[in-house]
C-alpha cells in the first residue's frame, strides 16, 4: 500500500464507521472498521441524515402532503435513520436528573427501563421538533442539515470541554478522540460554510444565515454547560441528549426568523 493509500484509507474508514455508528444508513460489511475515532466525523453524518431529511421533506412537497402532516413523517424518519440512538440518550439523561439523590443518577441512567420522566422528555422532543418544523416553510432543507450538524457539533464540543464520568462505556472512546479544538474545528467550519451557502442562494436572507449561526453554536455549547452542571461532567447519554435538545431548541429559534 503505498503512502497516498494510507493517508486517505484511515479517515475514510473512520467516516464510514462513523455513519454505521451514528445511524442506520446501510453500508457492507467492511472488515478492519475502528470505531474509536467516530465521533470526529460526527457533525459530517449529521449534514448526511439532514440532507436525507431534506430529501424526503421536499419529495413530500411534491406529492401534495400537508405541512403537519408532512412535518411529522420528518420526524418519525429523523428517529428512524439514527436508530433512536440520541433519543435514547436523552431519556435516560431525563430519568437520572429526576432523581434527588446526585449519586444514583448515572446508576439509574445506566437502567435500561424508561421512566416516566424519560417518556415525558421524548415527547417533548417529538413535540417541538414537529411544531417548529410546521412553523418554518422557506430553506427547511437546508434547515434541516444544519439541524442536525450543529446538534452533532454540539455534542462534540461536550466531549472536549467536560469530565467523563464512567470508567468504560461508548463515551469513553468518544473522550480519547477529541482532545483538542483542533477536533472540533472542522466540523465548525462545515456548519458556518452551510450559512454561507444560503447566503448565496439566497442574498436577502444574510440575516436568516447570521441567526443559524449564533443560534447554532449559542444552543450547541448551553446545552453541554447544563448539563454538565447538572451532572458534574458528562456521559454517552447526555451527549445523546446534547444532540437531541440542540436540534429541537434550534428549530424553535428558527421559527422566530
Amino acid at each position: 500500500m503505498t503512502k497516498f493509500s494510507q493517508w486517505w484509507k484511515s479517515p475514510l474508514d473512520t467516516l464510514i464507521a462513523s455513519v454505521i455508528f451514528y445511524s442506520v444508513i446501510p453500508f457492507p460489511y467492511i472488515h478492519g472498521l475502528d470505531f474509536r475515532g467516530v465521533s470526529r466525523f460526527a457533525p459530517i453524518v449529521g449534514l448526511l441524515i439532514g440532507g436525507i431529511l431534506g430529501l424526503c421533506d421536499t419529495g413530500m412537497i411534491y406529492l401534495g402532503i400537508p405541512v403537519l402532516t408532512r412535518s411529522a413523517l420528518v420526524v418519525c424518519i429523523w428517529i428512524a435513520l439514527t436508530g433512536g440512538l440520541h433519543l435514547d440518550g436523552a431519556m435516560d439523561t431525563a430519568d437520572g436528573l429526576a432523581v434527588g439523590n446526585p449519586e444514583k443518577r448515572l446508576e439509574v441512567m445506566a437502567d435500561s427501563a424508561t421512566g416516566a420522566f424519560g417518556a415525558m422528555a421524548a415527547i417533548a422532543i417529538v413535540l417541538l421538533k414537529t411544531s417548529a418544523l410546521t412553523d418554518i416553510e422557506a430553506h427547511r432543507w437546508l434547515i434541516l442539515i444544519a439541524a442536525c450538524g450543529w446538534g452533532r457539533w454540539g455534542q462534540q464540543l461536550a466531549i472536549l470541554r467536560y469530565p467523563y464520568l464512567k470508567p468504560t462505556g461508548k463515551g469513553a472512546f468518544h473522550k480519547e478522540a477529541i482532545r483538542s479544538y483542533k477536533d472540533i474545528i472542522p466540523g465548525l467550519l462545515l456548519l458556518l460554510s452551510l450559512s454561507g451557502l444560503l447566503w448565496l442562494i439566497d442574498s436577502q436572507n444574510l440575516f436568516l444565515a447570521l441567526a443559524m449561526i449564533l443560534a447554532g453554536s449559542a444552543i450547541a455549547w448551553l446545552t453541554g454547560v447544563w448539563f454538565n452542571h447538572k451532572l458534574g461532567g458528562h456521559t454517552g447519554d447526555t451527549y445523546g441528549a446534547v444532540v437531541e435538545w440542540t436540534e429541537a431548541l434550534f428549530l424553535c429559534v428558527l421559527t422566530v426568523f
